[in-house]
């Protein structure tokens, strides 16, 4: 057991998973965060939808600097369903998107739940996060097409638009958003260019965040211990996780599990198609139980044999899980940003859960999407391959 524990935790690849985890803390602390709705709101404005779009954009925005699902929902949720409810947008949308667009801190890079999945899976990091880029916009144009269709369909529950904001001004509202687009590009560029590993780039994102904390004038020492202990409490209950769950693919592989599942599998000689249709399904049921992470991890050992064999790319087959697993935030009994989102409203959780719905199903087509076109996914890992 301490052999097990000790060879999972000492891993270098899994340095980089408090720096990102404390890099979002800081973040969260800052006026940035508020400054994405002034910032997007004159952009939005002309769109079928309107204002909506902003919990969409903000979402992939802070998703990009945060790497949690749970971290987005309550911080985007704080700024944007206030905001929204002045300027009486309907209620369902409001919850219904914010809860869809925050699973975008699970798949944008740099996602703690892919860090994991790497090294649960012995692939590289850095392909994961470049992996991560084209699905995460891929879904932010599909939540962004569903709020615009259902605009579109019941014209009466959006308000009208505001008065029109002159271009220069529009600027001006929009260098707000500056500082946090150039943290993303410095951490995600850094890695994409060659210049820097996962771990080296979330040092450089810890640095970016504190030296924007401290020129928004939100770096105290309150502030800064705060993040600090907040990292620590959630590195550490991720890490638990690890190490148990180690020590349980250890004690399945004794067992002879994870094989005699493979081969009873493998005897249904399914496609690749129906392999994936299958685990879908199996993902999506463990998800109403478990959080993402123990998903990853407690699978890693009897799922992956099975997927090498019938022939899967495991950077694609990263991004797909993830995908699937961004379904079981919206769904109960323990959809994390459910939970949430009922702590933040006045609805109970199924309440929550009808209104994320439409935004569960959207999920369901982009993993379809990714199944028949996987280029989605590997396209640019396989760009940086061939630099």
């Amino acid at each position: 057991m301490a052999t097990t524990i000790w060879a999972q935790s000492w891993s270098w690849a899994l340095t980089a998973l408090p720096l990102f985890i404390w890099m979002g803390e800081i973040l969260y602390r800052t006026r940035l965060a508020a400054n994405m709705f002034s910032g997007l709101a004159p952009w939005m404005n002309a769109l079928p939808g309107r204002l909506l779009h902003v919990n969409v954009v903000s979402c992939g925005l802070f998703a990009a600097v945060s790497g949690s699902s749970a971290a987005t929902t309550a911080t985007i949720g704080r700024i944007t369903i206030p905001e929204l409810e002045k300027r009486n947008y309907d209620q369902k949308m409001i919850v219904g998107s914010l809860a869809g667009s925050a699973t975008l801190g699970f798949l944008i890079p740099p996602s703690i739940i892919l860090i994991v999945y790497g090294v649960a899976a012995e692939v590289s990091i850095s392909r994961l996060f470049i992996a991560g880029i084209l699905p995460g916009l891929m879904l932010m144009i599909l939540f962004m097409g569903y709020i615009m269709a259902w605009s579109l369909l019941y014209p009466d529950r959006t308000p009208p638009p505001e008065p029109r904001m002159p271009f220069l001004k529009r600027i001006r509202a929009t260098a707000g958003l500056f500082p946090m687009l150039g943290l993303i590009v410095g951490v995600i560029g850094s890695i994409y260019a060659g210049f820097a590993t996962p771990t080296e780039a979330a040092a450089i994102g810890v640095v970016g965040a504190l030296f924007l904390s401290a020129v928004s004038g939100n770096l105290s020492w309150s502030s800064f211990s705060e993040s600090v202990m907040g990292a620590t409490k959630t590195t550490c209950m991720v890490t638990l996780i690890l190490a148990g769950a180690a020590f349980l693919s250890v004690s399945m592989g004794f067992t002879g599990i994870p094989r005699t599942l493979a081969t009873w599998v493998g005897s249904f000689d399914l496609t690749q198609f129906q392999l994936l249709i299958a685990l879908t399904f199996l993902f999506a049921i463990m998800g109403c139980f478990l959080d993402g992470i123990s998903i990853v991890v407690l699978t890693a050992s009897v799922i992956m044999p099975m997927v090498q064999a019938a022939g899967i790319d495991l950077i694609w087959f990263g991004i797909y899980l993830v995908v699937v697993i961004e379904m079981s935030q919206i769904t109960p009994p323990v959809g994390i940003n459910l939970f949430i989102l009922q702590s933040m409203t006045r609805h109970d959780l199924l309440a929550v859960a009808k209104m994320a719905f439409p935004f569960f199903l959207v999920l369901v087509l982009a993993t379809l999407l990714l199944i028949v076109f996987p280029q989605i996914a590997t396209f640019l890992p396989s760009l940086m391959t061939r630099g």
